[in-house]
């Protein structure tokens, strides 16, 4: 099932190749990316709904679909459904809303106050995925630090269904998130809807919402060519898996497969320094394999995955590094020490009772996260993705003759001597 390697005995430029994901080699993806980004900026509603005809089967008489239809498909779900999306939205919120806090003001120097208050990002663009999964649990991620932030509008778009609506699910989080509008347009075409704008769809200042390799390279592309900011690159999906003789096997192999179900482009890792639990896991793999509905997805998503066989857990934790997982899960007895040495990840899952699918819906942590090693250098959505912070100050007289003369000094030293000047004329 899964390619196995002994760390110790991989040159650089193997490690390369194995740390390697979702690229374009062929720049093919980029091609057909901004092809669809053109068409949308041109033609506006009409690209978007002969690309909804085109790949999603659907014939659309309009684009969205307004509080009333929202309310109608929301009541469709039954009432356990309906109560665990309420429990996944109070996790999530009380996570989320104590990341919103008052910064201290500063005196720098006596006289001298400065200080930062966060603002709402007023537009922002929600892409929440559809194709062969519908995810409700990312309007969630999504919607509910952007409500916290406070963002006057929020913009969901979601591809269509078969029927050219949402799923009912979908719409009680609207519902809860009290958003009365969802537009009905996916993949690329859709973050380039929000960017540019068109007849139905309102521009955006940020966009935000994972998506398979179209919809990353899309967001990528329009944030160098527009004034519109994303959240991260987040693709396909990926996990990492740490595991030493303590794990239990069945336990690792789910929370493998549990990734890979998500699409043929996904890759799970193991790292472990038993051969015993990797052979293990192999068998559990196979055996849970056959049981899942979407077994054939994750066999192809298998194939992009492998097993890397440590000596030792500092040279697992040092690949895991490498590699900047979106999802690292640690199963081991002995975790905390590991804690402390991750300096790359999206989101860690620590011990044997913790899988991750916990964080994908209802533990309260965000699942909107940076994969193909973007863990490097970005984090996962938070309250602060919605905001923008604004520095202040005052300074009072005598501040400014507390300040002045080093500004004086470092003005002119850079040769910008009406720099200097407009501390100059105040202190006389």
């Amino acid at each position: 099932m899964l390619r196995t390697y002994i760390y110790r005995s991989l040159s650089e430029p193997v490690v390369q190749q194995l740390l390697a994901r979702n690229t374009d080699p062929s720049n093919a993806v980029q091609q057909s990316v901004t092809a669809i980004i053109a068409e949308v900026k041109a033609k506006g509603d009409a690209a978007l709904k002969a690309y909804a005809q085109q790949f999603d089967g659907v014939q659309l008489e309009q684009l969205s679909l307004g509080a009333e239809e929202i309310a109608a498909l929301a009541a469709s779900i039954g009432r356990e459904q309906q109560r665990a999306l309420e429990i996944a939205f109070a996790n999530i919120h009380r996570f989320h809303a104590t990341q919103l806090r008052k910064e201290r003001t500063v005196e720098t120097m006596p006289g001298v106050t400065c200080w930062r208050e966060p603002r709402p990002i007023e537009k922002v663009g929600l892409y929440i995925p559809g194709g062969s999964a519908v995810l409700p649990s990312t309007l969630l991620m999504l919607g509910v630090p952007a409500r916290i932030a406070g963002c006057k509008e929020i913009v969901v778009c979601s591809p269509p269904q078969s029927d050219g609506k949402i799923n009912g699910y979908v719409a009680y989080c609207l519902q809860l998130l009290n958003i009365d509008n969802v537009y009905l347009v996916g993949g690329a075409q859709a973050v380039a809807a929000m960017a540019f704008g068109t007849e139905s769809i309102p521009k955006v200042d940020k966009l935000f919402g994972p998506g398979n390799q179209y919809v990353t390279k899309a967001k990528s592309v329009l944030q160098g060519m527009t004034q519109v900011s994303i959240d991260m690159p987040a693709g396909p999906s990926e996990v990492l898996v740490i595991a030493d003789s303590s794990a239990n096997p069945e336990y690792v192999a789910a929370d493998l497969l549990a990734q890979t179900e998500h699409g043929p482009d996904s890759q799970a890792i193991l790292v472990s320094t038993d051969q015993s639990l990797i052979d293990a896991v192999q068998d559990a793999l196979a055996t849970q394999l056959a049981e899942l509905p979407r077994a054939a997805i994750a066999a192809k998503a298998l194939d992009n995955s492998y097993a890397i066989l440590c000596e030792t857990t500092d040279e697992a934790i040092a690949f895991s590094n490498r590699y900047a997982p979106e999802h690292l899960i640690i199963e081991m007895d002995e975790w905390e020490p590991l804690v402390r040495k991750v300096s790359n990840a999206g989101s860690v899952f620590v011990g044997h009772l913790t899988p991750e699918s916990a964080g994908d819906y209802a533990s309260g942590t965000n699942h909107t996260l940076p994969t193909s090693g973007y863990a490097r250098s970005y984090s996962g959505v938070s309250v602060d993705s919605f905001i923008k912070k604004i520095t202040f100050q005052h300074i009072t007289q005598e501040g400014l003759q507390n300040i002045g003369h080093t500004v004086e000094v470092l003005a002119e030293l850079e040769g910008l001597h009406a720099h200097k000047n407009a501390v100059s004329v105040r202190l006389t």
